[in-house]
């Protein structure tokens, strides 16, 4: 199922918008998420299950929408002076995060629907932060890392002991992965 791209930003639509995550968001946190339905979120909202169909589709491309937006960066990665230091502190929210309750089922909502274009948001905000540090490495004179190189040997093994895994994510275990990444080890 195609989700139609809103052309028309502000007015009437976001209005609409903002009601029905507000009632995803504050339903989740009343009801298990296995009970949610369309016409309880529409009749939370204001707004008729007709209307959630037409711009979501279905429950899953719904709550994948609430999960983007809750998982949208809203500043910046942390500047610590140094490279290394930037993206272990990134890594380290990141796994802070991700690993809450909370995060994990932010996660599962975003790759659950069959379309592609939420989880491919999260890797947009993965790479603008990790982008942001390497510019930040550059302007300091420093080597910047390879971004592809982060996600491959970090972000990817992480991710998938959190959707998939049992494994208990130390930052011991992160440290780990990111000594497994050359670019950042390089000499400058």
């Amino acid at each position: 199922m195609v989700v139609k791209e809103r052309i028309r930003i502000g007015g009437r639509s976001a209005r609409i918008q903002e009601a029905v995550h507000r009632a995803v968001r504050q339903l989740s946190a009343e009801t298990d998420r296995d009970q949610l339905t369309v016409p309880q979120i529409a009749a939370e909202a204001g707004v008729t299950p007709s209307t959630i169909y037409r711009r979501w589709g279905d429950l899953a491309s719904l709550l994948a929408d609430v999960a983007v937006e809750r998982l949208r960066p809203i500043a910046d990665p942390e500047d610590t002076g140094a490279t290394a230091s930037d993206v272990r502190t990134f890594i380290e929210q990141y796994v802070e995060e991700m690993t809450s309750p909370i995060g994990r089922a932010l996660m599962r909502d975003v790759v659950s629907p069959l379309e592609q274009s939420y989880s491919g948001k999260c890797d947009v905000f993965t790479r603008q932060h990790l982008s942001t540090i390497a510019e930040r490495a550059e302007a300091r004179g420093e080597t910047p890392f390879d971004i592809d190189e982060v996600i491959d040997h970090v972000m990817a093994p992480i991710v998938y002991h959190l959707l998939f895994g049992n494994r208990e994510l130390t930052l011991a275990y992160c440290h780990s992965l990111l000594g497994r990444v050359q670019s950042l080890s390089r000499p400058d």
